[in-house]
C-alpha cells in the first residue's frame, strides 16, 4: 500500500514538474496575446533557443546550469524585442492569415539556423544535482525537479508583482484590457507591444533553461510540440488569462504524466487535446474565459 502511495506521489511531482515548463511557456504566450492579440505559432521555438543557449554557456563556461538562467533570460529578451520590431509590428493589425504565415517563416528560421551552428542531433546536458534525490515520507524526489518547482514559483511571483505594483506594469495591463484607452490616457501602446513580446519570449528561454537541466534532450526541431501544448493550454484555461495558463499547465502535466503511468506513454500527447476538447464543449471560452468573449 505504502509503495503505492509512493508511486502515485513520484507521479504527481513528475506532472508538478512538467506542468511548471508548460506554464512558464504559455503564460510568455498568453501575455504576448493579452496585450497584442497576435498569434505566434514560433513562440515554441524561443523554448528550443533557450535550450541551446544554456547548453552552449554550461559547455565553454562549467557554470552551474541554473545561474544560467540569468543569461537566457536577457538574451530571450531581447531577441523578443527584435522579432516583435522586425517582424509583427509591420503586420499588426492586417489579419491572422499574415501573423500565421510570419510565424512559420520564424519557425523553419530558427530551426535551421540553430540547426546549422549546433547540428541536428539530439543533444542533452547533466545538471550537477541529476545523482541527487530528497525523500518526503516513502516518496523519493529528485531534487533537480525540486528547484525546477521552486525557481517556476519565484518567477511567476516576480511577474505577479511587476504586472501588479510597477508603473510598467500596470501600463500593461491597462493595454491588455483597453487598447484604445491606454492610448487615449498617453501610454505608448507600441512600446508595451515590445515590452511585452520580450518579456514572453524570456518567459520561453526560462522554460527551455529548466528543460535541459532536467535532463530532457532537445534539437532544433523540438519547440513545435511544446507550442502546441501551449496553444492548448491558453485556450483551455482562457484566453488572455495568466491564472487560466497556471491551472492549464498543471492540469496538462498531471493529465499526461498519470496517463503515461496507467496507459502508456503512446497517450501522453493525446490525452493532453482530448481534455481541452471536452473543456472546450463544456465551456467554450475556457476556464477563466469570461462568457461572451
Amino acid at each position: 500500500m505504502d509503495g503505492g502511495i509512493a508511486v502515485l506521489g513520484q507521479v504527481a511531482f513528475w506532472g508538478l514538474y512538467s506542468g511548471c515548463i508548460y506554464i512558464l511557456l504559455a503564460t510568455g504566450l498568453n501575455l504576448i496575446f493579452g496585450v497584442m492579440k497576435v498569434v505566434n505559432f514560433a513562440h515554441g521555438e524561443f523554448l528550443m533557443l533557450g535550450t541551446y543557449i544554456t547548453f552552449f554557456f554550461f559547455v565553454i563556461s562549467g557554470f552551474n546550469p541554473y545561474l544560467l538562467l540569468f543569461l537566457s533570460i536577457p538574451i530571450l529578451i531581447g531577441a523578443g524585442i527584435i522579432v516583435e520590431r522586425l517582424c509583427f509590428r509591420p503586420i499588426l493589425g492586417t489579419g491572422k492569415l499574415n501573423e500565421i504565415f510570419i510565424s512559420l517563416g520564424l519557425i523553419y528560421i530558427f530551426q535551421n539556423g540553430v540547426a546549422m551552428v549546433f547540428t541536428d542531433e539530439w543533444r542533452s546536458m547533466k545538471s550537477p544535482f541529476a545523482d541527487l534525490t530528497i525523500g518526503i515520507g516513502p516518496i523519493q524526489l529528485p531534487l533537480d525537479y525540486i528547484i525546477i518547482v521552486v525557481i517556476t514559483a519565484i518567477i511567476l511571483v516576480g511577474l505577479s508583482v511587476f504586472l501588479d505594483r510597477t508603473t510598467t506594469g500596470k501600463a500593461i495591463r491597462a493595454s491588455s484590457q483597453n487598447r484604445r484607452g491606454a492610448m487615449l490616457m498617453g501610454i505608448n501602446v507600441e512600446r508595451m507591444d515590445m515590452l511585452t513580446f520580450g518579456i514572453g519570449a524570456g518567459l520561453a528561454g526560462a522554460a527551455g533553461t529548466l528543460w535541459a537541466v532536467s535532463g530532457q534532450v532537445f534539437s532544433p526541431y523540438m519547440g513545435s510540440v511544446p507550442a502546441i501544448k501551449g496553444f492548448a493550454i491558453i485556450i483551455l484555461g482562457g484566453l488572455g488569462s495568466i491564472p487560466g495558463a497556471i491551472i492549464g499547465g498543471l492540469a496538462i502535466g498531471m493529465v499526461e504524466n498519470f496517463t503515461a503511468f496507467f496507459l502508456g506513454g503512446s497517450w501522453k500527447d493525446a490525452i493532453s487535446f482530448i481534455l481541452l476538447i471536452v473543456v472546450l464543449l463544456v465551456r467554450p471560452t475556457g476556464l477563466f474565459g469570461e462568457a461572451g468573449e
